[in-house]
């Protein structure tokens, strides 16, 4: 690729994003301008980091690479976003680790394991489904079923709500508006808000309610505003495996060493291999706090900055190979679920889910094959397929 074929703006194409082809212009930026400067237009101003180094270092250090004034690119005319400085995503220590102190319990190996023969049961039951239809859209029928039913179970929603919970927030995911503006979603999590105040209960909806922070209470708006949070989080789960499973239909000689080791080390690694490979979130945003120098820029106090986790997760300075799907990569420090501070509060959750969903598939289908064509997302957000129809043969 050269300069003429794409520019460092073309980062901004969510076309590009949706073709696949942006990871040719990482790999250019990487080479040949790793820090680079965007002209404000309808997003403000910032630079792009495209190396896994300068990703990593930023994620590492708050107290320069602040998140509290918005993570995420937003057209200048919208403002601020309403959770900066509220919820864990948009915090920076010590808030950030009170925040994440509220409900950390529940997200712990701990509690993972606990709720390990209830989420392999769901898993089981979503596959089979699956399975038994033949074709299935591995994006909605898997993906973000098995992630909108976990956050569900933790948050405290119960069992017969959560197929109504999932499809209020694909609709909200499909709009493109912030799950705030689904007035249905948001009633249902101010009625339980509510019945968290009357009734105390061990979930996360109960601490966000009860729990102190910084020794206060939440307010209303805090507490809404973290259940988007984690609900917009478990958009990037979701996403991840349903793209991990159409890697595998696409990789047919991975999907079958995966079947004949399930039993031993592959699995783990191939959990990391595709949260490396799907990559779901594609950007996290950062406003620098005191001037300070990244590969010889100088990058002043108040400007924003972009961190493009796929083009990171494919820096061929740190993964041998960057663009080979191999499940048993290995090492493999993927910064798929972000690192330091802010790394994902949900991780280990996550991998969990990942593995236990590998190993279900190895154990009930025999053949993985995509069955049509693949609707990438159009976004600069995150990353994978819209709707990806896969046949899954039972074994």
């Amino acid at each position: 690729m050269t300069v003429s074929t794409y520019t460092p703006a073309d980062v901004l194409d969510p076309e590009l994003h949706a073709s696949g082809q942006v990871h040719r212009l990482w790999r250019w930026m990487r080479q040949h301008t790793p820090v680079h400067w965007h002209e404000p237009g309808d997003l403000p101003g910032f630079w792009s980091l495209t190396r896994y180094e300068d990703v990593r270092n930023a994620y590492q250090n708050p107290a320069v690479f602040s998140s509290a004034q918005g993570v995420l690119l937003r057209p200048t005319e919208l403002g601020v976003d309403p959770g900066s400085g509220r919820t864990m995503a948009l915090t920076d220590p010590p808030r950030h680790r009170a925040l994440r102190g509220q409900v950390a319990d529940r997200f712990t190996e701990r509690c993972a394991r606990s709720l390990a023969d209830e989420m392999r049961t769901e898993i089981r039951s979503v596959v089979r489904r699956a399975v038994e239809e033949g074709t299935c859209d591995v994006v909605h029928d898997i993906g973000a079923r098995l992630s909108s039913y976990n956050i569900s179970r933790l948050l405290g929603v119960p069992p017969k709500d959560r197929e109504q919970l999932l499809a209020w927030s694909t609709e909200a995911f499909e709009s493109g508006k912030p799950l705030t503006s689904h007035v249905a979603l948001m009633r249902y999590f101010i009625d339980m808000m509510y019945a968290r105040m009357e009734t105390p209960a061990d979930d996360v909806m109960g601490m966000f309610v009860d729990n102190e922070v910084q020794d206060e209470l939440l307010t209303e708006t805090e507490i809404l505003l973290s259940c988007e949070n984690l609900v917009g989080a478990s958009e990037n789960a979701g996403l991840s495996m349903a793209a991990g499973i159409l890697a595998l239909a696409e990789h047919p000689q991975q999907w079958q060493q995966l079947v004949r080791e399930r039993d031993g080390e592959l699995v783990r690694t191939a959990v990391e291999e595709v949260l490396r490979w799907t990559s779901s979130a594609t950007h996290s945003m950062r406003t620098v706090t005191a001037d300070t120098v990244v590969q010889g820029r100088r990058i002043a106090a108040g400007d924003r900055v972009v961190l493009w986790i796929p083009s990171a997760n494919r820096d061929e300075s740190v993964f041998t190979d960057p663009d080979r799907f191999h499940l048993g990569r290995q090492p493999n420090r993927h910064l798929a679920l972000g690192t330091g501070e802010h790394v994902c509060i949900g991780s280990t959750m996550a991998r969990h889910q990942m593995r236990m969903l590998l190993e279900t598939l190895t154990e009930l289908v025999a053949v993985i094959e995509p069955d049509g064509d693949v609707e990438p997302l159009h976004s600069i957000t995150v990353n994978g397929p819209a709707h990806a129809p896969v046949r899954l043969v039972p074994r």
